[in-house]
């Protein structure tokens, strides 16, 4: 699976160069700052996820490029606000200095600005499209804004930030995982089967399935926090019990949370099997959300 995943990552990066260009652009540093963080690295899963889902309903990966590269738009803008002083406070993102140290504060945000903007603008290409019906780029569309906005990603950036130093359930802990990094991956699986026309039945196990692995993702992601190695994960690690967050680890314990993330792997496998599709790459995948040192 990890030969697959790199080949779609080159894949996503070659399309990303075409949406986002500096050539001959003015004023030449926001695109430079928004390329700097775009292409710092990272596994571009979100894109690979939205490209595997179409790709099991039907349609080809170029068919929904414009849709999966929106989600790595999306997905590196919250990163570049994330490290930003008054959030996280990094200063390395992926061995390299943050946006923000690069550029400064006020290129950062705008940076992060425009690649959110630019990430609809690249959904709706798919408008064009004549495989594609224009209501499903409109649904895929809504569909995302859910997942980055208020009832998911952001909502769960506000609770990240202030539960922290507090004692909060743990149910609470659990609907901020879901919405700080479940809900765009939620997005990104379920916006490939929306431009694919697939029924609302079959729309729902998938968005089930994301919403799964996506949950499992951030608990993996709390884990690592605690013990993985920085060198891989190229950022500081250990801020998140610095800074008093509402971890899993903080409420579970380091086994507590595998044996959740375990639960939620096996839980969208079998989502998976409940759908009359090809999603062999996408049962793989859960296993590599599990598996993964950085």
């Amino acid at each position: 699976m990890e030969a697959k995943l790199h080949k779609l990552s080159l894949l996503v990066e070659k399309n990303l160069a075409r949406y986002i260009s500096d050539k001959n652009e003015y004023p030449p540093v926001i695109y430079k700052a928004a390329k700097y963080s775009l292409f710092a690295g990272g596994k571009r899963l979100r894109p690979i996820l939205t490209l595997l889902a179409a790709k099991a309903c039907g349609l080809s990966y170029s068919d929904v490029m414009p849709a999966a590269c929106a989600m790595e738009m999306i997905h590196t803008y919250s990163l570049i606000h994330d490290d930003l002083p008054a959030m996280d406070d990094d200063n390395y993102r992926r061995g390299k200095l943050t946006c923000h140290k690069k550029f400064g504060e006020a290129i950062a945000i705008l940076a992060g600005d425009a690649l959110l903007t630019r990430a609809f603008e690249c959904v709706l290409m798919c408008s064009k499209n004549r495989k594609i019906k224009p209501k499903n780029v409109i649904n895929a569309a809504l569909e995302i804004a859910d997942g980055a906005g208020m009832k998911g990603m952001i909502g769960g950036q506000v609770l990240d930030i202030t539960s922290e130093g507090k004692k909060i359930s743990p149910g609470m802990v659990d609907y901020l995982h879901k919405c700080k990094t479940g809900a765009l991956i939620r997005a990104s699986v379920a916006a490939g089967a929306i431009l694919s026309d697939a029924d609302k039945k079959t729309v729902r196990l998938f968005s089930r399935y994301g919403e799964k692995i996506g949950h499992a993702f951030q608990i993996v992601d709390d884990i690592l926090d605690v013990i993985g190695d920085e060198k891989e994960m190229g950022k500081k690690l250990r801020k998140d019990a610095a800074a008093k967050k509402a971890t899993y680890p903080s409420i579970y314990g380091l086994a507590g949370s595998e044996k959740k993330a375990e639960k939620l792997v096996l839980e969208a496998r079998d989502i998976l099997a409940g759908i009359n599709r090809n999603t062999d790459d996408l049962n793989e995948i859960a296993g590599f959300f599990m598996k993964r040192t950085h």
